[in-house]
């Protein structure tokens, strides 16, 4: 079983790349919960039935400790003075217009509700709808819909940042 988990996170560590940079900006934070999500897939890894693929189990997993964790963490926020806050200050010469879309993109997203990150997250990863469905336990059509509503709401938050920049 031992072998088995570990060829198995070995073979999908990606998903649980992507879930830790979604929900963390810190490196450490980063590989806080990654652990975490190890353990939590190892915890139920026995109960496991192959009624699905592993990867959408390992996303269904993943969110679900991430979604927790930063649920509990909300209701005690870390407070932190401005001054030990760092600035990175970008070199505008090497700053494309790509990277500010990205980095455009990331904010917005970062903006949304951990439920819609999850969603997001599935989607720019080109999961269907009905996988979707399955990994965030919401039927296929409310995928749709959420969906149609966060794009709404990343553009119109993604305009208004950029209105503000002007």
């Amino acid at each position: 079983m031992e072998k088995a988990f570990i060829k198995m996170i070995n073979e999908h560590r990606g998903i649980i790349y992507k879930v830790c940079n979604l929900y963390c900006l810190e490196k450490e934070y980063k590989k806080d919960l990654f652990q975490e999500i190890v353990l939590q897939l190892w915890k139920s890894f026995p109960s496991f039935r192959n009624e699905s693929q592993r990867s959408t189990w390992m996303y269904r997993v993943a969110l679900n400790t991430a979604i927790t964790i930063f649920r509990k963490e909300s209701r005690a926020p870390e407070r932190r003075s401005i001054s030990d806050a760092e600035f990175e200050i970008p070199d505008m010469d090497t700053f494309t217009d790509q990277q500010e879309q990205m980095g455009l993109l990331k904010q917005a997203i970062n903006t949304l509700t951990q439920i819609e990150k999850a969603i997001i997250l599935l989607y720019l990863e080109e999961k269907s709808y009905e996988e979707i469905s399955e990994i965030i336990g919401i039927s296929k059509t409310n995928v749709g819909v959420k969906i149609n509503r966060i794009k709404i709401k990343l553009e119109k938050t993604i305009k208004s940042d950029r209105y503000e920049l002007r």
